[in-house]
């Protein structure tokens, strides 16, 4: 496993184009799905305007941001093959001064809500980023981990609000594309 301790570097390490393999199953509609997407992670400007509105509504000093960045998908689901899946969203870590392998993660929108969210993240030992975020209608636990710089995997479990049933399941592998294509 390719392992890294804090999150500039997983961050880092993050950047660029990934070709993106998702199973999901959503056990609400009994329904398994298969996702195919371009994902593009681009660092932006800690003085980014988004960056600095994300930060300022949460109360937190924008000077604390460490490589924020912008990530944006492209795909196509074989649930609904007439919609397309897309979209964008600013992240931007805010580390424990104290715990350089812990902090928050701000989000301009969620991964269970298309809301604003603020994620308590932390990297393991092993260098599997672990995010936890409680929404006003479910929780989200998101693992991210590169078995080498080029290829990286995610789970995902979206929860109930109470955090005691799982919604949906869905595993990733995320394969960097070496052409920009």
């Amino acid at each position: 496993m390719f392992s890294m301790n804090h999150i500039k570097q997983f961050v880092e390490n993050s950047l660029g184009r990934w070709r993106s393999q998702r199973s999901a199953h959503h056990l609400t509609f009994r329904h398994f799905e298969a996702v195919q997407s371009v994902i593009d992670i681009v660092a932006i400007s800690p003085d980014d305007r988004a960056v600095i509105e994300l930060c300022q509504l949460y109360s937190v000093d924008p000077s604390q941001a460490v490589m924020p960045f912008q990530m944006s998908w492209e795909g196509e689901s074989d649930w609904d093959e007439n919609s397309e899946v897309k979209g964008s969203c600013i992240l931007v870590p805010i580390p424990d001064p104290n715990l350089p392998n812990r902090g928050k993660l701000l989000r301009d929108q969620g991964y269970a809500e298309t809301i604003a969210a603020a994620g308590d993240y932390h990297i393991t030992e092993d260098g599997t980023f672990v995010l936890l975020t409680t929404y006003e209608h479910a929780a989200a636990e998101e693992k991210i981990w590169f078995a080498n710089p080029n290829l990286r995997f995610r789970v995902s479990l979206i929860k109930t609000s109470g955090g005691s049933g799982v919604v949906t399941a869905s595993f990733s592998s995320e394969i960097r594309s070496m052409s920009g294509n």
